[in-house]
């Protein structure tokens, strides 16, 4: 197949400083729409935490000229879909149609994007459906080791120590007048980055963008950057007890590298090892195989704006609990202090690089990986760059950055069981 690059992504920018990337594939009759907005929970305030994702969350619920309904009857007539969601540095949007319908989709989704009115009836059924989601997460282990992992990892200030979906007090708190404040203040054109990959020819693609979001003014919140995250010196261990349940999880982890971070690909090859490659790495062929002692175990480093963390995640009986840590803490020692053997580094890489096509294979794959090109800097050649990338990893630099990000005896650990 061809790896998308400089020939083959258009880049355009329109003058109210939207970029727009278009990647055409006839092999298929549909066209997917991908973005981001410059708008996200690091542009809340602690107290209001949820607002973003709650203000996301209802953009769909109706336009100036569009009831809920009709938004979402239009679509389903032609078998369309569009959806947005709130992140922490970015709210993300995007649409699945058939080529012969992207005016009619970009239509509805510019509408939803730059007129919504937040129906009060709609808020309040949706403030329901949200309270629910956050209820459920209180009685999910892995939710509630994952939010508590957070809290323990990154400093309390920090955007990445706060929920992106809220807290029950904060939610309910949240009226229709905040989100109405909060969509005023932050959603515009400014940092807003989209991708249309599918069977539409570029210039029809950019015309129809520059139709449905060109004369787009609005706002856009004035950030800091991300406040350092300094590297965990100690152990912070939490319990959240959740009784009935039959398992616990365990997250133990770090903050990591930024997705900008000059050793992320050392880090993203030292985690397969660790945790991805076959079933589930070296941890999974220890603590869950050899040993027994969870039900998964895995890990993932995840990168992002900032420095995004590296968690080991395990599923296990609550009497493995601590027999389980102490071969997690183990594998980590182990990565940390010997060098990955020549045959298991040639294996981790050829897997990365085999995933690249299955990765690209349908037009959201290849939609969600040239927007994050954009979004980081990676230029337009970076997937024709990639194996040369991975395959230049060494033993040395996969020891070396599991030296700098990770450490057996200092860590967050998050438990939530019965």
């Amino acid at each position: 197949m061809s790896i998308p690059g400089p020939e083959s992504i258009a880049r355009h920018e329109l003058s109210n400083g939207i970029v727009v990337l278009v990647r055409e594939n006839h092999a298929s009759p549909a066209v997917v729409v991908h973005g981001y907005l410059h708008v996200g929970s690091r542009d809340e305030r602690p107290e209001q935490a949820g607002l973003s994702a709650f203000t996301a969350d209802a953009l769909t619920r109706g336009t100036e000229s569009r009831p809920f309904d009709q938004i979402y009857e239009t679509l389903e007539s032609v078998g369309a879909s569009i959806g947005t969601n709130g992140g922490t540095s970015s709210t993300s949007f995007g649409s699945k149609s058939l080529a012969e319908d992207l005016p009619l989709v970009l239509e509805n989704l510019a509408d939803v994007l730059r007129h919504p009115t937040f129906p009060p009836d709609e808020v309040k059924k949706l403030r329901g459906e949200i309270l629910t989601d956050l209820e459920e997460r209180a009685h999910d282990t892995r939710a509630m080791a994952n939010r508590t992992f957070y809290e323990l990892a990154y400093p309390k200030a920090h955007p990445y120590s706060r929920s992106i979906d809220g807290y029950t007090e904060t939610v309910s708190g949240i009226s229709r007048d905040d989100l109405v404040a909060f969509y005023a203040g932050g959603y515009g054109p400014q940092g807003l980055t989209v991708a249309v990959v599918g069977a539409v020819e570029t210039s029809d693609a950019l015309a129809q963008i520059e139709a449905a979001f060109g004369d787009w003014q609005g706002s856009t919140y004035t950030r800091a950057p991300l406040p350092e995250v300094p590297r965990i010196a100690d152990v912070r261990t939490r319990v959240v007890p959740i009784p009935g349940k039959t398992q616990s999880d365990i997250i133990l982890g770090y903050p990591g590298p930024a997705r900008t971070s000059p050793d992320f690909l050392e880090a993203m090859v030292c985690n397969s090892i660790l945790g991805i490659f076959g079933l589930m790495g070296r941890l999974g062929e220890k603590v869950r195989e050899e040993q027994g002692l969870a039900y998964y175990s895995y890990s993932r480093v995840d990168g992002g704006p900032g420095p995004g963390p590296w968690r080991v995640i395990a599923g296990v009986n609550p009497a493995n609990v601590e027999q389980a840590i102490d071969s997690v803490r183990a594998e980590v020692k182990r990565i940390c202090q010997e060098p990955v053997d020549a045959e298991e580094l040639s294996d981790n890489k050829a897997f990365i690089t085999g995933s690249l096509p299955l990765l690209l294979e349908a037009n959201e794959g290849v939609a969600r990986t040239i927007l994050d090109m954009e979004r980081y800097g990676l230029g337009l050649d970076y997937l024709q760059r990639y194996d040369a990338l991975i395959n230049a990893i060494t033993a040395e630099q996969v020891q070396a950055v599991a030296q700098r990000w990770l450490d057996p005896d200092a860590y967050a650990l998050a438990i939530a069981g019965p």
